[in-house]
């Protein structure tokens, strides 16, 4: 009966060391919907033309604890007039603690994305609709296979950004001319 109290204790302590994630808020930072060509354009009998753009930012808000924005803004034209501008700045706070340098870089650049891209979804959806407009739902995004292509620029860049670094060595001749 000790040796199971003991041990039991000895899994808390050791429970409270592994690595911890916490999402501690979810929010819209910021919200915009433009129908620049409304109403005339509920009349246009064209097929729309969708675009997606995305974009990620990382801000540092104190040890271990950040806020991560995901931007998705949805352009939508009617032959070469816009019909609706909809853009949704969707972020959330996040704790990461005692994970590696390597695993708490992909989880920000993964699983956040992942996590409030549903919420961000919705608000465009809502934007949409509340435009006037038939309601869109952005179909699922691959954050594993962009984290991917980001890591790969990374490393494309790094070599570059070394081979200036040491091309550049300054000589003791510069003050002679």
């Amino acid at each position: 009966m000790a040796d199971e109290q003991t041990n039991g204790a000895a899994g808390a302590a050791e429970q409270g060391k592994q690595a911890q994630f916490n999402l501690q808020k979810v929010y819209i930072k910021d919200a915009s919907f433009e129908a620049p060509n409304s109403p005339t354009i509920f009349n246009e009998q064209t097929t729309p033309a969708l675009q997606l753009n995305l974009a990620q930012n990382v801000n540092v808000l104190g040890e271990g604890v950040y806020e991560v924005v995901l931007g998705l803004t949805l352009t939508c034209t009617a032959g070469e007039k816009t019909a609706y501008l909809a853009e949704v700045k969707q972020a959330g706070i996040f704790s990461f603690n005692g994970f590696d340098a390597r695993t708490q870089d992909m989880m920000l650049g993964i699983y956040c994305p992942n996590t409030l891209f549903p919420f961000g979804r919705q608000a465009i959806a809502d934007l949409v609709q509340a435009g006037g407009f038939p309601p869109y739902l952005l179909q699922p995004i691959n954050f594993d296979s962009l984290y991917a292509e980001q890591l790969r620029r990374r490393q494309e860049q790094q070599p570059a950004a070394d081979a200036v670094d040491a091309s550049f060595e300054p000589s003791g001749d510069a003050d002679k001319a």
